[in-house]
């Protein structure tokens, strides 16, 4: 068999594997330095758009060059995991947390399958160098999903697909591994502004969003009090922010996912403004054991829901 062959049959192999695992989707790109990014991250970062995210700032080179991150890296491999759910939590009367952490914890949940992946992958072609990132390392997930095929880097800066919009959680496998690079696809955003339009705080302009002023930083990255000129934006979102997908028209092709850990917890359906305005840490833990809402704390989440309880 040829290297060319060889190559392609270890390609079709990760991808059968990838969704023998359970993800949605697996593409592949060059591990090469993005050079297409870096003056676009540099000029962000120098404007203040990462607010108070002093991490967005470090490991600069590594956010662009992944043979930083794993030594003769040759393939980035992009994984998608769809978090859409079935039941959506009550809207009337209600405050909302964002749909991808109705859940358990989505780093765990998919490093967990993302580990037993790799282990297959190994062995299946050999002994590999590789590493698993899921939103916890210096890496632009978006840049390499597009570049894997996953969709296009929409005008609200998140991964639009045309088979299921944005409800996806996106992974890396990063790998000395060489396998065949898969093709970008076309922008399908067109002439649609709704994401723009539709933001209460204003934070998107066209494929960008200042993060200094998305609801989702203020409720979730923020340590510091929120400031009073975002009072009365926030539309009863007290933990991260769908509204820029939830008027996209890519996300009326959304289906549910079938993963048992991202359904919400019980209570969580018989939540009202009263009930999380009387909030106690003990229904804290109980609502959220396992969750990424955990990453704001008791103290946080009641700070959330104070200052947008005081909007009305």
């Amino acid at each position: 068999m040829s290297s060319a062959s060889t190559i392609e049959s270890k390609t079709r192999l990760v991808k059968k594997l990838a969704y023998q695992a359970g993800f949605d989707f697996c593409g592949v790109s060059k591990a090469e330095f993005l050079e297409d990014h870096a003056d676009a991250l540099e000029q962000w970062l120098k404007s203040g758009k990462q607010g108070k995210m002093s991490y967005m700032e470090r490991y600069f080179d590594q956010r662009l060059d992944p043979a930083l991150l794993v030594e003769g890296a040759k393939s980035v491999i992009t994984l998608l995991y769809n978090h859409y759910p079935a039941q959506e939590l009550p809207k009337e009367n209600n405050y909302h947390i964002a749909r991808y952490a109705y859940g358990q914890d989505y780093h765990q949940v998919i490093k967990k399958k993302m580990k037993e992946l790799t282990e297959n992958i190994i062995s299946a072609v050999g002994d590999i160098q590789c590493r698993i990132f899921v939103d916890s390392a210096p890496v632009m997930e978006r840049a390499w999903a597009q570049r894997s095929g996953a969709g296009w880097i929409g005008k609200n800066s998140l991964l639009l697909t045309k088979g299921g919009g944005s409800y996806f959680f996106i992974a890396e496998i990063i790998s000395d591994l060489e396998l065949v690079a898969d093709n970008p696809i076309p922008d399908y955003c067109g002439t649609c502004t709704r994401c723009i339009d539709s933001c209460p705080t204003q934070a998107i302009t066209p494929y960008q969003v200042d993060g200094s002023k998305c609801i989702s930083y203020f409720t979730i990255e923020l340590r510091e009090e929120i400031p009073e000129n975002v009072k009365g934006k926030f539309e009863n979102w007290i933990f991260g922010c769908d509204i820029c997908q939830e008027v996209c028209p890519w996300n009326r092709f959304a289906g549910s996912h079938h993963e048992p850990e991202f359904r919400p917890v019980e209570m969580l359906f018989n939540m009202n403004k009263e009930k999380w305005e009387k909030l106690d840490r003990n229904s804290f833990n109980d609502l959220f054991r396992g969750s990424a809402v955990k990453r704001t704390k008791y103290q946080g989440l009641k700070r959330n829901i104070d200052f947008v309880s005081k909007e009305e």
